[in-house]
C-alpha cells in the first residue's frame, strides 16, 4: 500500500480494491456495513468519509473503509474496499514525543512477541509456577488447612472473571499495549504483596529442641493461641494473587488478538504458538527454581538442625517472587512504548474475513458498524451474538474441561509424584518440572506448527483438537497403574510388618508403650527393617541422634526396629524410606504423554476460536470464553481436585486436637481418583469438540476461487508495497 506523509496532505492517494461477491453472500455475514455508512461506488471520497481515527492504521496513515452493500441487479454487481487516510496517527514505538530512530527496529511483530512472551514467560512462572511449588511450604508455615490454599489458587481465576468482559470489550477496541503495559505493573506489583508476609510475620521459630522426638526425652508440646494468628495471612496471599489476576487479564486476550491482528493468516498461529509455549515453559522454570529455593531455609543466613527432609522444614519460598516482581517492572516499560498498531498490516484484514465463519442475521450486519464495540451500550447485543454462535459456546466448554484437568494437576502434581514415589516436596517439584518442560511446552509450539504446517482452516482444526483429546483420554487409563505406598509402621502396615486394613491405625504397640509417644511430633524416619516409623519415639529408639554417613541423623537403640546380626542393634535413619517402584518409568512417561496431548491441542482450539467469531468481537469472544473457562474450570479445578486427593488420605496431622494438612496417602485411592475424574473431564471435552466440528459452518466457496485471488501468504516481502501487487479483483464471500 502507498505510504502517505502525514500532516502535508490528507489524503495523497486512494487506492481502490474492488471485491466481487456472489450473490448468496449479500444477505449477510460477519461484517456488512448498515445501509446509513454506504456511499455510491465510484463517487470522490470526502473528508466526512473517512474512517474514524480510533482504528489507527497500521500502513501509517491508511486504512480501510467499510465496503458498501451490494445492490442486487446482477450477479457481477460487487461492493468494493476503499483505502482511505486516517488522519496523522502515529505508528513509532516510543513514548510519546520520546520516539528515538533506534527503537523503531523494534517495532515490528517479533519485536513485539519478544516482550510478550517475557511477560507471559513471567506471568506462567509466577502463578502457575511459585504459587503451586511453595503451597505446601505456605500451608506449614502460616497454619493453613487445604481448603484455605485451595481459595488462595482460586483468586487469582476469580479476579479474572471479574474483569474479562470489560477489559476485553473496552481494551479489544482500545490502545491494546498500553492495557497490556499497565496490566503487567499490576502482576508485578501482586508479586510483591504476595512475598510481603515473610517480612511482616516475623522469624520462623522451630517448636521444640534437639532430641525432644526421641523415647527417652519425648515431652508433649504445649498447644498455643498465637499460632492460629498467622491463618489471617491467607488475606494477604489472595490479595497478591487477586492482582495476579487483574494484571494477567489483557495478556492472553489482547495479547493474542493483537498478534493475530499484525501478522500474516498463515502465520498467525505460528506466532500465538511462540507465545503460548512461553507461556507453558514458564510454570516449568518455576517448578525448578522454586523447587531449588525450597532447599534454602526460610531464613536466608540463619543456621537451623533442621534438614530438607524433616516436616518442619520451611525453605525460602519467598524469593522468587521478590524477583518476579522487579521483571515485571522491567518488562512493562518497553510494551507500553509500542504503537496501537504496527506499521503495515491493514492488508491481513483481507484473510482473516476470508477463514471467518459465515453467520447471516441482521444482528451480525450491525456488529460491522465501525462504531460497534465503543460503548457500553453495544454491550448487550455483543453478548447475546455470542451466544447464539454454538461453535464458539462448545469450544468454550471443550476449553473449561481441559482447563480443570490443567489446573487440578499443575496445582497437585507434584504432590501427587512426592506421594506415589515417597519423595520430598523439593524433589517432587523438580522431577514434575522436568515433565513440564519438554511436555507443556513442546506441545504447545507443536499445536501451532501442525496448523501452520498443514494449513487447516476452521473445520481442520477442530478435528486436530479432536484427535489430541482422543489420545490423552486413551493415555489417561495410566492411572490404572500405581506405586504401592512404602510401608509405615501403624499407618499401612503393623509393627510386625504385616498389613493393616484401610482406615486402622495403631501407632501404639508394645515395644513403644513405655514411652507415651504423642502424635505432636511428626517425624519420619526409616528404620533397618525398611519400615517407616511415624517418629524416633514410635520406633522406640532411645539413644540420641548422630550424624551418619550421607550426613543423616541415625537413632540408635530403636526397640521397635528389629536387631540386625550385621550392624549388633536396631537404627533408624531420618526421613522416609524410598520407594523402589519398578512402575515409576512406565508411569512418568504416560504422564508426559497426558500432559502432551492436552497442551498439543490448545493452540488450535485458540485459533479456531478466532475463526469462528466475528472481525470486531475476536477480543471479546476471547474474554468471554475465559471467563467460562475459568468460571467452569480454572475456579473449581483446583477445589475439586483437592477434594478427591483429600479423600485418599490416611494420616493426618494433629494440631491439638485439631486437623491439619495430610501426613500420607494411599497411592492405590490416589490413582483410582485421579483416573476417575482424568475419564470424566476427557469424555467430556471430546464430545464437546466433535460436536462444534459438526457444527462449524466454512465459508462458501467463491465461482472463481478464493485462494487463488488472495495475497500470496507465502511471500518473502512484508512491506506494504505487497498489496500494491495483488490483482485488483480479489474474490471474498463476504464484506470486510
Amino acid at each position: 500500500m502507498p505510504q502517505h506523509s502525514v500532516g502535508d496532505k490528507p489524503l495523497v492517494s486512494v487506492p481502490q480494491l474492488v471485491f466481487p461477491s456472489p450473490p448468496s453472500a449479500t444477505d449477510g455475514g460477519c461484517s456488512h456495513t448498515p445501509s446509513s455508512r454506504r456511499a455510491s461506488l465510484g463517487s470522490p471520497l470526502s473528508h466526512g468519509a473517512l474512517c474514524s481515527a480510533a482504528h489507527s492504521p497500521l500502513d501509517s496513515c491508511s486504512q480501510p473503509l467499510c465496503p458498501p452493500h451490494a445492490e442486487k441487479h446482477g450477479p457481477r454487481a460487487a461492493p468494493q474496499m476503499h483505502y482511505v487516510a486516517a488522519g496523522p496517527q502515529s505508528v513509532a514505538c516510543g513514548w510519546r514525543a520520546f520516539a528515538p530512530k533506534c527503537l523503531q527496529a523494534f517495532n515490528t511483530p517479533r519485536g513485539f512477541l519478544a516482550f510478550l512472551c517475557a511477560a507471559a514467560f513471567l506471568q506462567g512462572m509466577t502463578v502457575n509456577g511459585f504459587i503451586n511449588t511453595v503451597i505446601t511450604s505456605i500451608e506449614r508455615r502460616y497454619d493453613l488447612h487445604s481448603y484455605q490454599s485451595g481459595l488462595i489458587a482460586s483468586a487469582y481465576d476469580v479476579a479474572a472473571c471479574l474483569c474479562l468482559t470489560f477489559v476485553s470489550y473496552f481494551g479489544g477496541n482500545g490502545h491494546k499495549p498500553r492495557w497490556l503495559g499497565w496490566g503487567v505493573l499490576v502482576m508485578g506489583a501482586g508479586s510483591l504483596v504476595f512475598a510481603l508476609p515473610h517480612f511482616t510475620a516475623g522469624a520462623y521459630e522451630v517448636e521444640g529442641a534437639e532430641g525432644v522426638g526421641t523415647c527417652g526425652a519425648n515431652r508433649s508440646v504445649a498447644c498455643r493461641d498465637s499460632a492460629s494468628g498467622l491463618s489471617g495471612y491467607r488475606l494477604v496471599f489472595m490479595l497478591g494473587q487477586f492482582l495476579h489476576g487483574v494484571g494477567a487479564t489483557p495478556l492472553y486476550t489482547l495479547g493474542v488478538t493483537f498478534l493475530d491482528e499484525n501478522v500474516k493468516s498463515s502465520y498467525s498461529p505460528v506466532y500465538i504458538a511462540v507465545f503460548y509455549t512461553a507461556a507453558i515453559l514458564g510454570p516449568a522454570a518455576g517448578y525448578l527454581l522454586g523447587g531449588a529455593l525450597l532447599n534454602i531455609y526460610t531464613e536466608v543466613g540463619r543456621r537451623t538442625e533442621l534438614t530438607t527432609e524433616s516436616p518442619l522444614w520451611v525453605g525460602a519460598w519467598w524469593v522468587g517472587f521478590l524477583g518476579a516482581g522487579a521483571a515485571a517492572f522491567l518488562i512493562a516499560i518497553p510494551i507500553l512504548g509500542y504503537p496501537r498498531q504496527l506499521p503495515g498490516s491493514q492488508r491481513y484484514v483481507v484473510m482473516r474475513v476470508s477463514e471467518t465463519q459465515q453467520l447471516k442475521d441482521s444482528g451480525h450486519k450491525a456488529a460491522s458498524n465501525p462504531d460497534f464495540g465503543k460503548t457500553i451500550r453495544d454491550l448487550p447485543l455483543s453478548i447475546w451474538l455470542l451466544l447464539k454462535n454454538p461453535t464458539f459456546i462448545l469450544l468454550c466448554l471443550a476449553g473449561a474441561t481441559e482447563a480443570t484437568l490443567i489446573a487440578g494437576m499443575s496445582t497437585f502434581g507434584p504432590k501427587f509424584l512426592e506421594s506415589q514415589f515417597s519423595l520430598s516436596a523439593s524433589e517432587a517439584a523438580t522431577l514434575f518440572g522436568y515433565l513440564v518442560v519438554p511436555a507443556g511446552g513442546g506441545g504447545t509450539f507443536l499445536g501451532g506448527f501442525l496448523v501452520n504446517k498443514f494449513k487447516l482452516r476452521g473445520a481442520g482444526i477442530i478435528k486436530l483438537c479432536l484427535l489430541c483429546t482422543l489420545t490423552s483420554l486413551l493415555a489417561v487409563f495410566v492411572f490404572f497403574i500405581h506405586c504401592p505406598n512404602v510401608p509405615m509402621a501403624g499407618v499401612t502396615a503393623n509393627y510386625s510388618g504385616s498389613l493393616l486394613p484401610e482406615g486402622h491405625l495403631e501407632l501404639t504397640a508394645t515395644c513403644n508403650a513405655q514411652c507415651a509417644c504423642g502424635p505432636e511430633q511428626y517425624s519420619p524416619v526409616c528404620g533397618s527393617d525398611g519400615l517407616t516409623y511415624y517418629s524416633p519415639c514410635h520406633a522406640g529408639c532411645h539413644g540420641e541422634a548422630a550424624p551418619g554417613t550421607g550426613g543423616q541423623k541415625v537413632y540408635r537403640d530403636c526397640s521397635c526396629v528389629p536387631q540386625n546380626f550385621s550392624s549388633g542393634s536396631g537404627h533408624a535413619t531420618a526421613g522416609k524410606c524410598t520407594s523402589t517402584c519398578q512402575r515409576k518409568p512406565l508411569l512418568l512417561v504416560f504422564i508426559f504423554v497426558v500432559i502432551l496431548f492436552t497442551f498439543l491441542s490448545s493452540i488450535p482450539a485458540l485459533t479456531a476460536t478466532l475463526r469462528c467469531v466475528c472481525d470486531r468481537q475476536r477480543s471479546f469472544a476471547l474474554g468471554i470464553q475465559w471467563i467460562v473457562v475459568r468460571t467452569l474450570g480454572g475456579i473449581p479445578g483446583p477445589i475439586a481436585f483437592g477434594w478427591v486427593i483429600d479423600k485418599a488420605c490416611l494420616l493426618w496431622q494433629d494440631q491439638c486436637g485439631q486437623q491439619g494438612s495430610c501426613f500420607v496417602y494411599q497411592n492405590s485411592a490416589m490413582s483410582r481418583y485421579m483416573l476417575t475424574s482424568g475419564l470424566v473431564y476427557k469424555v467430556l471435552g471430546f464430545l464437546f469438540f466433535a460436536t462444534a466440528c459438526l457444527l462449524y459452518k466454512p465459508p462458501s466457496e467463491s465461482p472463481n476461487g478464493l485462494e487463488a485471488s488472495l495475497p500470496s501468504q507465502s511471500s518473502a516481502s512484508d512491506t506494504p508495497m505487497d498489496l500494491r501487487d495483488a490483482p485488483t479483483a480479489l474474490q471474498l464471500q463476504s464484506d470486510v
